[in-house]
């Protein structure tokens, strides 16, 4: 680096389609709309989602409260960081301010705020920073969601699937009439997600359920390991384990009255666009699949290509980019060569202090301990890699699976995902899948990761655009499932 400083970028070096791990809270997240002021319910009880600001960058979370008085209680989910169910203490509310708390890995996080109807505004401190947030609670005039306010015209069903010595607790949405039915069994991208793959308000895989079940589909969502009341642990299990988990729901799915076995498959969203082809390669069960932002190169390609497409957009220089490129590298050599990764501790602090040196006035004021700030911020890139998920991410090539998946496949990619570019992800796909008879490869204009129409397509776009799919991604799915499945009807809500 030449004598005279130029800024770093903080290396996000384990940035995937969901960050994992413990809350981090000071990590950057997406922005959070405005919401209004309505009139005041008596209890706090339900979820509440909003957002926490803090150096610049908003975090996205959720707070679900149970109880009320002295029995007040309860938990928060951090989407962007896998977080989901986070018990809170300190939790208190007399009617005009709540305050709850949680202990994170970079010490206390404390949220103390104002409450004006539906909606709560304060403040937030931790490890030496503070910031503000907003939250409201959900179903409320003043938070928009996609929860359909009719009366479902199928039937739904709780159900567990047992999956080795895991519990996963899960959905099956059953049409009214005329079984046995066709069935999906849906898989998320990574991280701890709900069986809705919630983010940001948004519910990708409710909708599709939703969608597919009125067209005669059969579908059955799950949570993933440690989410709800499902257990195991997300960051100790890695994509193989999720793989025998959609096995495992399509083992419990075959033995249903209403299920015709012959004609079971999978739907999976980013890494669990690697899931369904490992899962079809190891069993005949699987009929075919539908590959939703799926990968075909080891995950240490995705995050360099990932990493460069989201700088680009957000306005780094080349240089940025190459520093922060650099640094990755040299760490996933590391764990490739089962190396301490702690040895790079002091150099990504050296990063972070640079960083802070040359921010704003207005940023650096929230931070009253830089030195506490800079050890937290080091301790959270490098446990977010330090786990078995993402060792074997990073080094498993999803191409071996693919070659051999043998039923139908359909597989979407977004134009403008940035997350798992089409130009870098489906050329080795269509190659991986030459010999499959019955593939179906399609890219969708202006689309992102998560299949919105988007702007850049960068994530922090994410909770400010339409909870909704681009125009026909839906029909498109649900055409071609119904074509491999020979039944099914067209849409008619």
């Amino acid at each position: 680096m030449p004598a005279a400083r130029r800024r770093r970028p903080l290396p996000a070096i384990g940035s995937t389609s969901r960050a994992l791990g413990l809350p981090m809270l000071l990590a950057a997240g997406a922005l959070w709309p405005t919401l209004p002021l309505i009139a005041q319910e008596a209890t706090l009880e339900g979820r509440w989602s909003g957002a926490l600001t803090i150096l610049g960058s908003d975090l996205g979370f959720s707070v679900d409260f149970t109880g009320s008085g002295a029995e007040l209680a309860a938990t928060m989910d951090i989407p962007t960081q896998g977080a989901r169910g986070l018990p809170l203490t300190e939790v208190s509310e007399d009617g005009l301010t709540v305050h709850f708390e949680l202990q994170a890995g970079p010490g206390l996080a404390v949220w103390h705020g104002d409450r004006a109807g539906d909606v709560i505004e304060g403040t937030f401190t931790q490890g030496g920073a503070a910031g503000t947030f907003t939250m409201a609670r959900e179903g409320s005039a003043a938070a928009d969601t996609d929860e359909p306010e009719e009366a479902v015209p199928y039937r739904q069903q709780e159900l567990v699937v047992e999956s080795g010595s895991v519990r996963l607790e899960g959905t099956l949405t059953l049409p009214e009439a005329g079984g046995p039915f066709p069935a999906v069994v849906m898989a998320t991208g990574s991280g701890a997600q709900n069986r809705d793959e919630e983010l940001f308000g948004f519910r990708p895989f409710r909708v599709i359920a939703d969608y597919l079940t009125r067209r005669g589909i059969a579908v059955f969502r799950h949570d993933d390991r440690g989410v709800g009341g499902s257990s195991g642990n997300v960051a100790l299990s890695t994509t193989s384990d999720f793989a025998d988990d959609a096995l495992a729901a399509i083992e419990m799915l075959a033995s249903h009255d209403e299920i015709d076995a012959d004609r079971i498959g999978i739907i999976g969203h980013s890494e669990g666009g690697v899931v369904a082809p490992i899962a079809a390669s190891r069993s005949d069960a699987v009929s075919f699949v539908v590959l939703l932002a799926g990968t075909s190169v080891t995950g240490e390609q995705v995050i360099y290509e990932q990493g460069e497409a989201i700088a680009r957009v957000a306005g780094q220089s080349p240089d940025q980019i190459a520093d922060g490129l650099e640094i990755q590298r040299r760490i996933f050599a590391a764990i490739r060569e089962e190396r301490d990764i702690d040895e790079f501790r002091q150099e990504l602090e050296t990063i972070i202090r640079e960083q802070i040196a040359d921010a704003s006035e207005e940023d650096l004021s929230v931070v009253a301990d830089r030195d506490q700030f800079v050890t937290s911020q080091a301790d959270q890139q490098i446990a977010q890699v330090n786990t078995p998920w993402f060792r074997y991410f990073l080094t498993f090539d999803p191409a071996g699976a693919l070659r051999q998946t043998t039923v139908p496949v359909l597989a979407l990619f977004g134009e403008l995902d940035l997350q798992v570019t089409p130009s870098q992800n489906r050329p080795p796909m269509a190659e991986a899948l030459g010999r499959n008879p019955d593939v179906t490869i399609h890219t969708l204009p202006g689309a992102n990761h998560l299949f919105q129409s988007a702007i850049t397509g960068s994530p922090a776009e994410y909770a400010t655009l339409e909870k909704e799919f681009v125009p026909g991604f839906l029909e498109l799915i649900g055409d071609w499932v119904i074509e491999r499945t020979g039944t099914g009807t067209r849409p008619n809500n």
